[in-house]
């Protein structure tokens, strides 16, 4: 019963990993951080060959939930992001703001702590805030798709997958950079493999190559790099802050913002 709760639990936050796969602002590396199970989720993956059958039976659920997120679940994120923007951008702010604590605990309980280190969380949040004025002004909204190389595709999911490893680098803003986020998307929807596949293989590599240099850095740099990843993941937050006022919507927001919090501690 405790591993079909826990495959339920990892099949749920695919789905979250592959809704920000496709949302603007939404890094993958940040939902692995408030499921808390970024740690967990290196180590499997890198050492999936050391000890196949138990990394494979944590990650497949995971791996399924992915893809549901992007082709199903997503869509409805999507949805909520433009008819409810407000409340539903909230509930992610109350989830990394709760997972916070969470992650400081858990980090200073097994290494000792150096005020040096907020340091890392200084510049890396205001790499945070550079990425979050880069994405504003980057206007998807009259983009049109192009039809790229396969090999530009390959390099655009190398690139996206830094988003993925890294919390609080958006795939998304990756790929609009590149000029490739409007037929990204347009393909989710027509399942256009074309594009989708050499993405993919592009998004397989990058993971390869960067879970490689975060594997080094969490073993030799381990305070540093949580504190770096707590700075982005602050950054991140606003991403999604939209300013509200005391009407319904705004007490809606802040009574969800309390929930999530309150939800991202008890996962923790």
């Amino acid at each position: 019963m405790v591993i079909f709760l826990a495959n339920i639990f990892n099949f749920f936050v695919g789905i979250l990993l592959g809704a920000g796969a496709i949302l603007p602002g939404v890094s993958s590396g940040v939902i692995c951080v408030i499921m808390g199970i970024y740690d967990k989720l290196i180590d499997s993956i890198f050492n999936l060959f050391k000890d196949f059958k138990k990394n494979f039976f944590y990650l497949f659920p995971i791996g399924l939930g992915g893809i549901f997120g992007v082709f199903l679940f997503g869509n409805i994120l999507k949805t909520l992001f433009n008819i409810f923007p407000i409340p539903t951008s909230f509930c992610f702010i109350g989830l990394i703001l709760g997972s916070i604590p969470i992650l400081i605990k858990k980090i200073n309980s097994e290494k000792t702590f150096r005020l040096r280190y907020l340091l890392y969380t200084l510049i890396s949040f205001i790499l945070g805030i550079a990425f979050v004025f880069l994405e504003n002004r980057l206007n998807i909204s009259n983009a049109e798709t192009v039809n790229f190389s396969v090999l530009f595709l390959i390099l655009s999911g190398f690139l996206m997958s830094i988003g993925i490893i890294f919390p609080g680098v958006s795939n998304t803003l990756i790929l609009m950079c590149l000029g490739v986020y409007p037929t990204y998307l347009n393909s989710i929807a027509s399942m256009e493999l074309a594009i989708l596949i050499p993405i993919g293989i592009g998004v397989i590599l990058g993971c390869i190559c960067f879970l490689i240099i975060m594997k080094f850095l969490l073993n030799h740099f381990y305070m540093q790099t949580y504190y770096s990843i707590i700075g982005f993941t602050l950054g991140s937050v606003l991403v999604l802050y939209t300013p509200i006022a005391f009407n319904l919507t705004g007490i809606i927001s802040l009574f969800l913002l309390v929930i999530c919090f309150k939800l991202a501690k008890n996962i923790g």
